[in-house]
């Protein structure tokens, strides 16, 4: 009796723990493939203390509108943007294509704009996209843009070192005009900035450093950009040499470089405060090549040299101003 007893109650507990859920002996849940999530997960890029989105990426350029560019993860999380340019109000379509993406790539899409006066994108998000393409990448379907200018499509993963990945901007309706080469002695529409508040004391540093034997001046441009390619040092030139301070001093040209030649040409002072560092890091976006042309004064008394700095990518155009008292 008590044998039957125990083994009537075996059973009742075999038969509960089955109606509730319990995973015969041999029977394993199935496994994702290593190195892989089965989950998407969006990553934004993260706010930057400038208000603008661009600074929280690495920028690769510009896409043309209908076009297409393909370029590779390197680390996790990682943030890649790209600019494309509409003459006009507009409907696109964004997509990380399946076509020239790798397997199992998980993506976010994120789209900011259009690029203000100052060359700011802003952080607010006209549009975003986790999983809505082929598997894991990200498809923005229709995506209306207000008004003429470039706009920012930012492209991350959490997960996708060393993965290869296609975005393809297409347009839906409106200007979504391919832009035209900048015209034959074309001169950029620069408008300046202040400059943010560890430039402006690094120059108070500069004034009082030089201890009444020099002086220096800082000054930032912006300027819209709305052709194909790159702007080059002669536009910029073109623009400061119709600065009335240009012609007051009578600066002729000296030649132009790389801005890595620029700190031996400058006073020790700005050295001494790091302004090229500071300049660079500020204004450029670290992956665009930077020239400078410089200028020398005849005037007596002083010696003025003048450098003007294109970051071509970053729309972005620094003089820097020196004067040494003889």
């Amino acid at each position: 009796m008590r044998s039957q007893f125990l083994k009537a109650c075996l059973v009742s507990m075999l038969a509960l723990a089955t109606a509730c859920g319990g995973v015969p002996d041999g029977d394993t849940s199935p496994e994702s493939p290593v190195g892989e999530s089965t989950r998407a997960v969006l990553y934004p890029p993260p706010a930057p203390a400038s208000g603008n989105i661009l600074d929280s990426t690495t920028y690769m350029g510009r896409v043309n509108v209908p076009g297409a560019i393909q370029t590779q993860f390197t680390t996790t999380p990682q943030y890649f943007s790209f600019s494309f340019h509409v003459t006009g109000a507009s409907t696109v379509k964004l997509e990380v294509t399946h076509l020239g993406s790798s397997m199992y790539l998980d993506t976010g899409l994120f789209l900011y704009g259009p690029r203000r006066a100052d060359g700011s994108f802003g952080n607010t998000l006209l549009a975003v996209d986790d999983d809505s393409g082929y598997g894991q990448l990200s498809r923005i379907s229709s995506v209306s843009l207000p008004a003429q200018g470039e706009y920012l499509a930012v492209v991350t993963s959490g997960s996708g070192a060393g993965k290869n990945f296609r975005l393809q901007v297409d347009c839906l309706g409106g200007a979504c005009v391919t832009p035209q080469p900048a015209p034959s002695g074309y001169t950029l529409q620069l408008a300046q900035q202040p400059l943010p508040p560890h430039l402006e004391q690094t120059m108070t540093n500069v004034y009082w450093g030089c201890e009444g034997a020099c002086n220096g001046w800082l000054r930032a441009y912006s300027f819209p950009w709305p052709y194909t390619g790159n702007p080059t040092l002669a536009m910029a030139t073109r623009a400061v040499q119709a600065m009335p301070f240009f012609s007051q001093r009578g600066y002729y040209a000296t030649g132009t470089f790389p801005f890595a030649n620029l700190e031996p040409q400058l006073l020790p002072i700005f050295s001494t405060y790091n302004v090229p560092q500071q300049v660079l890091s500020t204004y450029g976006n670290g992956v665009e090549s930077v020239v400078v042309a410089s200028y020398a004064s005849p005037l007596q008394g002083s010696d003025f040299n003048l450098f003007v700095i294109l970051f071509p990518e970053s729309r972005k155009v620094v003089t820097i101003e020196q004067e040494h008292f003889w």
